[in-house]
């Protein structure tokens, strides 16, 4: 499913940013940024986390 797909994609090493989400999910991006806030935070109780970086802009990540 597509939440697996976002959930596996914050999970990797890198993270993942909201717009290389949205390219992979074919979201747009206030979905992406819903998606992390309502399902992964709140309904799956998933604690993510964000970075800023210079080279790829923020960096969302799943603390393990």
């Amino acid at each position: 499913s597509k939440q697996a797909q976002l959930i596996a994609m914050l999970r990797r090493a890198k993270g993942a940013t909201v717009d290389e989400i949205a390219e992979a999910l074919e979201w747009q991006r206030h979905t992406v940024r819903g998606a992390i806030a309502g399902a992964i935070k709140k309904k799956l109780g998933l604690a993510v986390t964000s970075e800023k970086d210079d080279g790829r802009g923020r960096i969302y990540r799943i603390a393990c």
